[in-house]
């Protein structure tokens, strides 16, 4: 299942000899971002907050959508405590960029989603791909770039050059 509409599987991306990729500084992609996306979903379905089968197949297949390296296999979990509200399925994967993990909360009405990688990505699809899967009414998301600190003196220099090119845009346009 392509989580953009399709029923097509999609291949992860690995480089030439066969290794994953790795979150060092000549892996940052251009803009340089580590992101963190945080998705809390409300009003979604509970059915597809229940479906253990649908939450393993989009860790399964959804990394390669991002243009990310899936390294294990997706772990689904089913829960239910003593606490009714608290029942739900959880699910993670481990990418070589980092993780996507899915909590869900059916009682609740609720789920949360962390994406979690050292290259960029589109976030604002990632959104609407996570809306898609829950069927999500309302969201409440959060943007974080993660790991701001430089790896050495030259990444450290690029990324200042960087940002002043995109200051003096700015200031003269």
């Amino acid at each position: 299942m392509n989580w953009r509409g399709g029923y097509d599987i999609l291949n992860a991306a690995i480089s030439q000899d066969g290794a994953a990729p790795s979150c060092g500084a000549d892996f940052l992609g251009e803009s340089g971002r580590r992101m963190h996306l945080i998705i809390d979903g409300f009003g979604g379905d509970a059915g597809m907050m229940w479906d253990t089968a649908r939450l393993r197949a989009f860790l399964d297949e959804y990394p390669a959508n991002l243009g990310m390296t899936r390294i294990t296999e997706p772990e689904v979990l089913e829960y239910h405590g003593p606490n009714p509200n608290d029942n739900g399925i959880s699910g993670f994967v481990i990418i070589a960029e980092s993780h996507i993990s899915v909590h869900t909360f059916p009682g609740r009405d609720y789920v949360n989603i962390d994406i979690f990688s050292c290259k960029s990505f589109d976030h604002e699809q990632a959104l609407a791909d996570v809306r898609s899967l829950f069927n999500l009414q309302r969201v409440k998301t959060w943007l974080l770039d993660r790991g701001l600190e430089w790896t050495d003196a030259d990444q450290g220099a690029a990324e200042t050059r960087r940002q002043r090119t995109i200051l003096q845009a700015a200031v003269s346009g």
